[in-house]
């Protein structure tokens, strides 16, 4: 590492803190009780911690290309926990509602506006 000793010192920092929030996230997937617990420390504590890798990287580029770069990688890799996320939070909720009463659930419909809604009456 070459630059100045100051910003050597703040990006290991940076970079030492966030791979302390993976490891807080790993260890909050091993022992949180259920799985949407799991998926929140594992998506708030990964997506802090590469943030804050990223921003101790950004300290080291060399230039701005090298930094937008960063910033684009991490900006996608929120959006894709994020999706990722939601996407397993949805369909181990619609799991554990089936097994509850064993009906598989159907999604609400769409209705065109000026019709009655789906089980209710027309009020015209």
């Amino acid at each position: 590492m070459t630059g100045i000793p100051w910003r050597e010192g703040l990006s290991l920092v940076l970079i030492g803190v966030g791979v302390l929030f993976f490891l807080a996230g790993s260890v909050g997937v091993l022992r949180l009780p259920d799985l949407l617990s799991r998926l929140h420390a594992l998506t708030k504590a990964d997506n802090l911690g590469l943030g804050l890798v990223v921003a101790g990287l950004m300290l080291q580029a060399a230039n701005v290309q090298e930094v937008l770069k960063l910033l684009l990688v991490w900006l996608l890799v929120l959006f894709a926990s994020s999706v990722a996320c939601y996407l397993v939070a949805r369909s181990a909720t619609a799991a554990m509602v089936r097994a509850d009463d064993g009906a598989p659930i159907q999604p609400p419909q769409p209705t065109l506006p000026g019709e009655p809604a789906a089980g209710g009456a027309d009020d015209r």
